[in-house]
C-alpha cells in the first residue's frame, strides 16, 4: 500500500502544478494577455509623450516670441511696464 502512495502523490502534485500553469493567476494565457496590454499601454504612453512634447515646444515658442516682442518694444519704442520707472542715460 505504501509503495503506491508515492506515485499517486507525485501525479496529484504534477496535475496540480500543470493546472496552475494553464488556469491559475500566473497562467500562460494570462501572462500573454498582460504582455499585450503592456504593449498597447506603452504605445498610448508614447503618443501622449509626443503630444506633450509638441505642446511644450509651442509654449516655449510663445514665451520666447513674447519676450522678443517685449524687448523690441522696449528698445525701439521705449515701452515701460506699469510698475517700472523709465530712466534714460545719455552719453
Amino acid at each position: 500500500m505504501g509503495s503506491r502512495l508515492v506515485p499517486v502523490l507525485l501525479i496529484t502534485l504534477l496535475l496540480t502544478l500543470h493546472a496552475q500553469l494553464w488556469l491559475g493567476r500566473g497562467s500562460l494565457p494570462k501572462v500573454t494577455q498582460l504582455q499585450a496590454q503592456l504593449i498597447e499601454q506603452n504605445q498610448r504612453n508614447s503618443q501622449a509623450q509626443w503630444a506633450n512634447d509638441q505642446l511644450a515646444a509651442e509654449v516655449r515658442d510663445l514665451k520666447e516670441g513674447l519676450e522678443m516682442v517685449e524687448e523690441k518694444a522696449r528698445m525701439e519704442l521705449g515701452m515701460v511696464k506699469s510698475n517700472e520707472i523709465y530712466v534714460q542715460i545719455s552719453r
